[in-house]
């Protein structure tokens, strides 16, 4: 399988504070991988600096082979943590911004995930929930045909209903030779869609492996590992 993210001693500071350690890994095409660890633990830095938004203090990444640039820009597809979407554009709108704007999206992928969802294309995103608009969000990133999806903490703060969705949409529309890392703290309700996942903390790697062989090999669940290893609570 082809390696469509690759770090090799990555490392970002920020004066003296280290977010990312010497991270060293690679994802292969075609696996849906989440990027777990506690608040604080490097992986809003590792999906930014991936999506060619912030530069390395030290060491590398590459996209399909790609250093952070036009390039690897053009294989990623990303969804930041926070809104981005201005308040006044309607659903519609913004079809028409990243349709315009991106020559990968896949307009009537778009339409026909909206309509699943039962979102209305005149809808002002100012007048939408939280759960909807993080679902506009999705769809958004999700029709574009790339070769590597970021998504960052696509469900925290909507309610489990929403979480469904959001996680259906993710699992059912994307390119299946891309991959997927999704970041978040909510392990057991990402858990069944995982292939594999990478453990941060404190900007080091504490685990990096397939969701099978975890299970294999402590006969527990992700989220139980997770709630051990950091104590969560």
């Amino acid at each position: 399988m082809a390696v469509v993210l690759e770090c090799q001693g990555l490392t970002k500071s920020y004066g003296t504070l280290s977010a990312l350690n010497n991270v060293t890994l690679s994802v292969p095409s075609g696996r849906i991988v989440g990027l777990l660890g506690p608040n604080g633990s490097g992986k809003t830095t590792l999906i930014k600096l991936a999506a060619g938004l912030l530069t390395p203090t030290q060491g590398s990444v590459k996209v399909c082979g790609y250093e952070p640039g036009v390039e690897s820009k053009a294989k990623v597809s990303y969804l930041p943590e926070r809104t981005y979407l201005n308040a006044w554009m309607k659903v519609s709108d913004c079809i028409g911004m990243f349709s315009s704007f991106y020559s990968d999206f896949d307009r009537p992928a778009a339409m026909d995930m909206l309509a699943r969802l039962r979102i209305p294309l005149d809808a002002q995103i100012k007048t939408l929930s939280k759960g909807t608009k993080e679902k506009v969000q999705l769809v958004l990133v999700m029709s574009r045909r790339a070769e590597l999806y970021l998504l960052d903490e696509p469900i925290a703060g909507v309610d489990p209903a929403a979480r469904d969705d959001i996680l259906r949409t993710i699992v059912q529309n994307y390119n299946r030779n891309a991959s997927i890392i999704i970041s978040t703290h909510l392990i057991a309700d990402v858990e069944p869609v995982l292939d594999d996942f990478i453990l941060l903390h404190y900007g080091n790697i504490a685990a990096c492996a397939s969701v099978a062989s975890m299970r294999e090999q402590g006969n527990m669940s992700l989220d139980r590992y997770f709630r051990e290893a950091f104590s969560v609570r």
